[in-house]
């Protein structure tokens, strides 16, 4: 057997582990390109690109105002109310001066009743670029106990911004509404939900789920042992809390411990405790502060603190 000398077997050596560590290059190379580093969900807002609504809205008590388009004519004036289901709801007083034709009654939940309620079709429902034909809607006397500052014409609901993504920069009173980007699983910054809109939440040391409700001119509604649990206080201030379908026995309370709802971080909470509401709520004024991202196409949230977001 032919012997290597000494000095070819170490070139050869070196050779081999150079080889080896272009390989070894090679490979994280092709694994950095195949798991790229996602993009955080709260920059995505202000990425350039189709904008299909790009609108100011009016805030009164927490809630978002708009101007839509009813079968043609308006402006007329509906709130935004991401915990409404369907479509679209239609104010008693709209049906009448519109004369929208009446459909099939359905029944509606207000998270505590359940009772029938009437519905209208709308022949054409447009916000900016967004426009849904042959929209069932549920009609009522929204406005019976409303301030004259928060009537309201309509509400659209979360299934009129079903097919893209519903981007709410609170403190800068824009809506928007976009199909070109995603929220997606992996994302940074993303909260998964199974349930519209049921997202995790932290409060104190305690770990739960709340409903993400624009609709809700509230901080937060919590049942009353959840409150306990979070805060280890009794609630003190009786107050009954109004729904859809009637009130429930409630009252109201300051919560000292941290709220975490994806990047905000909220201290000395007011909020509303029921021992009838079956779960908790994050309402209106818990993101004035905040820019929020809704994509139920990935059934996915980003709550963005407002300092993520650049115009």
């Amino acid at each position: 057997m032919r012997r290597i000398p000494p000095h070819r077997r170490t070139a050869l050596g070196a050779r081999r582990w150079g080889s080896i560590a272009i390989l070894t290059l090679l490979t994280l190379s092709v694994a950095t390109l195949a798991s790229p580093v996602l993009e955080s969900a709260c920059s995505l807002a202000a990425r350039p690109g189709e904008r299909i609504i790009d609108v100011p809205f009016d805030i009164v008590d927490g809630r978002i105002y708009v101007e839509v388009q009813v079968n043609g004519s308006g402006p007329y004036r509906f709130a935004i109310d991401t915990g409404a289901s369907g479509m679209a709801r239609a104010d008693a007083r709209l049906v009448r001066q519109l004369a929208l034709p009446a459909d099939a009654s359905t029944r509606h939940s207000d998270g505590v009743q359940t009772a029938w309620a009437d519905t209208v079709r709308i022949n054409a429902l447009a916000l900016g670029g967004l426009r849904h034909s042959d929209v069932t809607a549920l009609t009522r006397d929204y406005n019976a106990r409303q301030s004259k500052d928060a009537v309201f014409d309509g509400i659209l609901a979360r299934g009129f911004f079903a097919d893209g993504v519903l981007i709410i920069d609170y403190p800068q009173r824009r809506l928007q509404f976009r199909r070109d980007i995603d929220l997606l699983p992996a994302q940074p910054d993303t909260l998964a939900y199974a349930r519209a809109f049921r997202i995790p939440v932290k409060i104190g040391a305690v770990s739960t789920e709340a409903q993400l409700d624009t609709g809700a001119n509230v901080a937060m509604v919590l049942p009353t042992a959840l409150f306990r649990q979070a805060a280890g206080i009794a609630v003190t201030t009786g107050d009954r809390l109004t729904l859809s379908h009637g009130e429930v026995d409630g009252g109201r309370a300051r919560l000292d411990a941290t709220v975490l709802i994806g990047g905000l971080a909220l201290q000395g909470l007011h909020v509303r405790v029921s021992e009838r509401y079956p779960e908790a709520v994050v309402g209106a004024h818990a993101l004035q502060e905040a820019v929020v991202l809704i994509d139920q196409r990935s059934q996915q949230v980003a709550i963005c603190p407002s300092r993520h977001h650049r115009n």
